[in-house]
Parts: C-alpha cells; structure tokens; sequence
C-alpha cells in the first residue's frame, strides 16, 4: 500500500465519521410527530440545564412568533420547542416552579436552555441572581414549528 493509498483511506475514514456524527445531532425538530415522539420518551430531567430572564430592553418588541413581548405575561423563549408549548419550569435551588408558554426563539448563549420573561423569572426566585439551574417539563405541546 502507497502513502498515496493510506491518505485516501484515511480521508474515507473521516468523512464517514462525520456523517455519522452528524446524524441525529441536530436539536431541530422537523416534523410535530418528531418532537413528540421525542418529547415522550424523555424525562424531565432530560429537558433541564440554565436559565436566565429578559425584561426592558425587549418590552413592546415583536417575539419570534409575531406576538409583542409583554415582560409581565408568563412566556419564555426556547430554541426548538413549538410555539404555544406549555412548560412547567421549575428552579432546582428552591423547588419553585412557574407555567410558561413558548412564544419567542432563543436563549442565544450556548449554556442556556431557556429565556423566561421577567414575571416568570420573578415567580421561581430567578432575578437576583440572574440565571439558575432548572428543569422543564412539557405539559402540553404546541401548534407550531415555524421561527
């Protein structure tokens, strides 16, 4: 076998290892159906990780969903779940919880799972300290994918 023949074997190898870590790895839900089957064969500790809170400088600005943010509505903002899911989130720390809707995209920062309007924040003790640990769990999911 040529070095030639070791680099070509060795760039198939690769390239098969990264389609094979692709599949599967994105978070994205393409279809209802998936994300239900998904979300019913999880625990709720599976959907768990930081929080944080958005409040004044989002006020009266347009969600995600075309909603208008009232930071005084219980809502939140999660990357994947279908807008009009209704979580229950709950802060580890002090066993508060709160019922939220999704109806915005996002946290942006790669740490966090979940954006809760300020009223939210403030009914499981999170705007002190900013962020905290919790744990969602799906009550009832929502009507729509679309960004």
């Amino acid at each position: 076998m040529t070095f030639k023949d070791n680099i070509r074997g060795s760039i198939g190898w690769l390239l098969l290892a990264l389609v094979v870590s692709s599949c599967g790895a994105s978070p994205r839900f393409t279809t209802r159906e998936g994300l239900a089957g998904r979300i019913q064969g999880s625990s709720k500790h599976q959907l768990a990780g930081v929080a944080t809170y958005y409040a004044e400088e989002f006020h009266g600005r347009k969600t995600a969903s075309g909603e208008v943010y009232d930071m005084h509505d219980l809502t939140a903002a999660h990357r994947t779940l279908p807008f009009n899911t209704k979580l229950r989130v709950t802060n580890v720390a002090n066993g508060k919880s709160v019922v939220v809707r999704v109806n915005d995209r996002g946290p942006f920062k790669d740490n966090r799972v979940i954006d809760l309007s300020y009223e939210a924040a403030k009914h499981i003790g999170l705007v002190t300290d900013g962020t905290a640990r919790v744990e969602l769990e799906v009550i009832e999911l929502g009507d729509s994918l679309k960004p």
